[in-house]
């Protein structure tokens, strides 16, 4: 676990709220757009967005998505308006554009894995499309829902999918810190308690299935890292924790650093 925030959750509740409502105004823009998943992250996202009292509109975006987070999503959703009146909602079921998808391009290759997994990204993209579509009629700005551990230190998110997002009001909180926040925030106890899980498979795998290490292991991991630390350091479930740290934030640092340009010299 990484070391406490010495700022209160509610004064982090605050900061972020007027944080939004700034640069939306400084932007000219009416409010936010934000994807709504059934997961804490997406949760806390809309409800940091419809304190700002701008408009807040929550998109479910369900491509074959398992009923569970449909649930939840659909609970806290109904929650947020009850509470908020800027917010509303509205449903993109995209199963049958992602089942068009894959009628076009080839399926046939010889690692299905790597099928698996585009397909996967690709559900991510065309939800971001979907954000996109919506903010352009309505003059929204898209609320990124990922956490520091997520965006900053694993890795874990769909560059151009839901990495590709105007603002990130929760980038510098670890996960840790977003349930904090979502349990002052009266987020549904469902999602509070429910695994987490990037629902791109349209199955019940977590995030710790497929990362091989739980947030809070990862938040240590990247707290050592930062203090210097190598994985000599380490032994027996520490060591492979931070193995896994290391390598995945080596093979993502194309989605955490700026794109790579070629300057031609003016010469």
């Amino acid at each position: 676990m990484t070391k406490k925030r010495a700022l209160p959750v509610e004064k982090i509740n605050t900061l972020i709220v007027n944080w939004l409502k700034t640069y939306a105004e400084n932007a000219k823009v009416n409010g936010f757009v934000i994807g709504i998943s059934g997961g804490v992250d997406s949760a806390v996202t809309s409800t940091l967005c419809a304190q700002t009292g701008l408009q807040v509109l929550c998109i479910e975006m369900p491509i074959h998505q398992a009923q569970s987070h449909v649930t939840r999503g659909r609970e806290h959703i109904e929650q947020l308006k009850k509470r908020f009146p800027n917010v509303t909602s509205v449903e993109a079921d995209l199963t049958s554009v992602f089942e068009s998808f894959k009628k076009i391009v080839p399926g046939n290759h010889s690692d299905i894995s790597k099928v698996n997994l585009s397909l996967a990204n690709t559900r991510a993209r065309l939800r971001m499309t979907t954000l996109y579509y919506f903010a352009g009629i309505h003059c929204l700005l898209v609320a990124g829902t990922g956490n520091k551990v997520e965006d900053f230190g694993v890795g874990f998110y769909t560059k151009y999918g839901d990495g590709g997002v105007d603002l990130s009001p929760i980038a510098d909180l670890m996960k840790s810190e977003v349930y904090l926040l979502g349990n002052y925030l009266k987020i549904p106890d469902s999602i509070l308690k429910a695994p987490p899980t990037d629902g791109l498979f349209g199955d019940e795998r977590t995030d710790e299935d497929q990362l091989g290490a739980s947030y809070n292991e990862l938040e240590w991991a990247m707290a050592e890292d930062h203090a210097g630390k190598s994985i000599e350091n380490f032994t027996g479930r520490d060591k492979i924790v931070f193995e896994i740290y290391k390598r995945l934030n080596t093979n993502n640092q194309h989605k955490m650093t700026a794109i790579p340009v070629c300057f031609i010299p003016k010469d």
